[in-house]
């Protein structure tokens, strides 16, 4: 299976996008063959089955499982079963569902059971009455008026309900839009053809794309008889998640590339309706500008920018603008460098307008699928897309129950051949995963530096962060790899909760950290914390999301009911907190004795998170400036990219946000940017933050 699976995937020229000339014909065509088809099958009969099937299911391109769904027609009523279950990283994934309908698939039952993730469950039902249709999520039953049309379903699985979805929307003349219960709706769009190889022979499939299901859009492709082929889609935590039928499953690689190329045209289109500016010529006037490289601020400062480079920057007094510039009043408003995330996982299109959102203009990109982050990352850089500039590290993996994706790095001669094929396509570091054996992080950290890469990750099971840097790793993501080095060995017969109370009670000024400081300084290693991850882990009624991340009641409701929605305080939860409290001081240490750590979010609250995870900053001891710092020219210098970008200055990149307030003063207003420039575009938030859904700020 992994000699079979690839990085590379097939060519893109093996796919084909045709003209969409006569899709509401063909579209209707469509409709009438299935009906007819349908019809044939099902008459005669009390009882017969009309279809069954199998899709594999992928994570990060990885076979994880598969779902089967078998159809029967019991008098006039079809009663669908579908079985869904995958393994993810050792977590077992089990879910069922049952679906009963008219013949031209409108609802009348649905149930839903199971885990959507390895740690999010569903228990749903809707029982369809001719005026009124009862829900249930969990054991609380509601009830609400019958629609005139709607479809049941919940979320991304399983995907025969995509399948039947589609069905019942084109059956229904392909609306604009559908009501769909439990809640919410969905907008399904055709998006062209395409032409995948299969067994020899190219096979015309039709793409399309459903938004209302998740967060942001999903890619299907179906054949002519509206059977559903592949799925693009992302599950409960945010990852890549793929089906499949099992007879395309070779070419995986070219739908998860086709999906984020054609999302990415979708949101370069959206991107021309948003206001700003594309002037050649651009100058900011007024405003306080905090330039980046540490020094004072300017009150009544010019920045002018040129062909998206920096031409000046200064006191108003001293900088010349212009006659032909388009003047941007900044006053009252604060001029930054564009934001850094340096632990992002850039795995659906609409993080590139939430990024720009929340003032971000570049992010390292922490491991992903290599078609899809090849695909999104060449289209912004080339104009055809909506987001940040991407920095990608090519993430590698051992095999074992706990591994993820497909580059497997399991002998020195795969460790060698991932390095070189990221490296070939233009990666600038290496991601060391979980299972990875000392030798071969050696292997693949020597052959990163010889090629001129850099080489981040986690510390890999069995290890610790010594041996991993002593090995070539050069920087650390996650703070938790840091805080083992400051633990006792562990108990052959731990009592519960001895980690978390062994964290809890660490020394701030004990050896062990002293020892950890003076190594890290020594081998020049970069920490990249993802505080924000520690502190999500905290949250209880008690302790609601919204009481420490305001962002959460601003994501559209498809994320609402993942970050919003907690259980009490566990036994736990106060040693959580002092863990948390900890971890701070801890990371404040390390800051004062001169190591670099870089912002970086792990996704947590989309757009919104880099700027929590700068206010841990400051409370941890950074000054306002140190931490704005993180988040621009230390990452900037760190990726070797510190002569064009990280700091306002003459020659770089005009990469900055306008921010309405003073983060000097208070770092909070940090939230409030009004305008990103990025690619010689200014682009205002506002409009971002609504393109995809989510509720401007603040």
């Amino acid at each position: 299976m992994i000699a079979r699976r690839r990085v590379k995937g097939r060519p893109m020229r093996d796919i084909q996008t045709l003209p969409a000339i006569g899709m509401r014909a063909c579209a209707l065509t469509l409709v009438l063959q299935f009906a007819s088809l349908h019809v044939a099958e099902c008459a005669g009969n009390d009882s017969v089955v009309v279809e069954q099937g199998k899709f594999l299911l992928h994570k990060f391109e990885q076979s994880i499982g598969e779902e089967t769904f078998r159809i029967v027609r019991v008098s006039d009523t079809l009663s669908i079963g579908m079985k869904f279950k995958f393994t993810d990283r050792g977590g077992q994934v089990p879910l069922g569902a049952t679906f009963r309908c008219a013949p031209d698939f409108t609802p009348r039952s649905f149930e839903i059971k199971g885990k959507t993730s390895r740690s999010t469950r569903i228990d749903d039902a809707v029982e369809v009455g001719p005026e009124t249709t009862r829900i249930r999520d969990r054991d609380r039953w509601s009830e609400v008026v019958t629609p005139p049309r709607f479809f049941t379903i919940a979320g991304y699985a399983p995907v025969t309900m995509q399948m039947l979805l589609v069905r019942y929307w084109s059956a229904q003349g392909s609306p604009v839009e559908i009501a769909t219960l439990p809640g919410g709706n969905v907008k399904i769009e055709p998006r062209g053809y395409d032409t995948v190889e299969i067994d020899g022979k190219g096979k015309v499939l039709r793409r399309y794309t459903v938004e209302g299901l998740i967060w942001g859009r999903e890619t299907l492709w179906f054949d002519s008889d509206l059977n559903l082929i592949a799925a693009i889609s992302t599950d409960a935590e945010f990852d890549h998640f793929e089906a499949v039928h099992e007879r395309y499953e070779g070419s995986l690689g070219v739908f998860v590339a086709r999906a984020g190329t054609d999302g990415m045209a979708a949101l370069a289109q959206l991107s021309h309706g948003i206001s700003g500016s594309r002037a050649t010529t651009i100058a900011l006037v007024g405003g306080r500008l905090i330039d980046g490289t540490g020094n004072a601020a300017v009150t009544d400062a010019a920045v002018v920018i040129e062909n998206g480079r920096i031409t000046a920057a200064g006191p108003r007094s001293r900088v010349r603008i212009p006659a032909t510039a388009s003047m941007v009043d900044t006053r009252g408003k604060s001029i930054l460098p564009g934001l850094w995330d340096m632990h992002a996982h850039f795995e659906q299109v609409e993080w590139g307008p939430i990024y720009l959102a929340a003032g971000v203009t570049t992010v390292r990109d922490c491991g992903n699928e290599f078609e899809f982050i090849t695909s999104v990352r060449d289209a912004i850089a080339n104009g055809r897309g909506l987001g940040p500039r991407i920095l990608a590290a090519g993430i590698v993996d051992g095999s074992g129950p706990y591994a993820l994706g497909v580059a497997r790095v399991d002998t020195p001669a795969q460790a060698l051949e991932w390095t070189r094929r990221y490296h070939e396509a233009g990666f600038q570091q290496m991601k060391i995963y979980s299972s990875v054996k000392l030798g071969n992080l050696k292997v693949v950290a020597d052959e990163a530096h010889r090629l001129g890469m850099t080489v981040t990750g986690h510390v890999p099971n069995g290890l610790n962060a010594y041996q991993a840097v002593e090995a070539g790793q050069d920087q650390i993501n996650h703070f938790s790899y840091v805080v083992d080095l400051l633990l006792p060995p562990p108990h052959p017969n731990p009592a519960k909760f001895a980690r978390l109370e062994s964290i809890a009670s660490i020394d701030t000024n004990s050896p062990e950290l002293q020892k950890a400081i003076a190594f890290f300084k020594k081998h020049g290693t970069v920490i990249d914390p993802t505080m924000v991850l520690t502190e999500l882990s905290t949250a209880s009624t008690a302790k609601p999301p919204a009481s420490f991340e305001p962002g959460v009641t601003k994501v559209p409701p498809e994320l609402a009911a993942q970050l919003l929605e907690v259980d009490p305080p566990s036994p736990y939860s106060e040693l959580m907190e002092k863990v948390f409290q900890k971890e701070l001081r801890i990371m404040g240490v390390l800051h004062r004795g001169a190591i670099t750590i870089v912002t970086g979010t792990d996704q947590s609250v989309p757009g919104h998170s880099l700027h929590r995870e700068i206010e841990l900053y400051v409370q941890a001891g950074f000054t306002p400036m140190e931490a704005l710092q993180a988040a621009t020219i230390v990452p900037a210098r760190v990726m070797n990219m510190e002569k064009d970008l990280g700091t306002i200055e003459k020659g770089k990149r005009a990469d900055l946000i306008i921010v309405n307030g003073n983060p000097l003063e208070d770092i909070h207003t940090l939230r409030n940017v009004e305008y990103v420039i990025t690619n010689g575009t200014m682009y205002n938030t506002s409009e971002l933050w609504r393109s995809v859904g989510f509720k401007p700020w603040p």
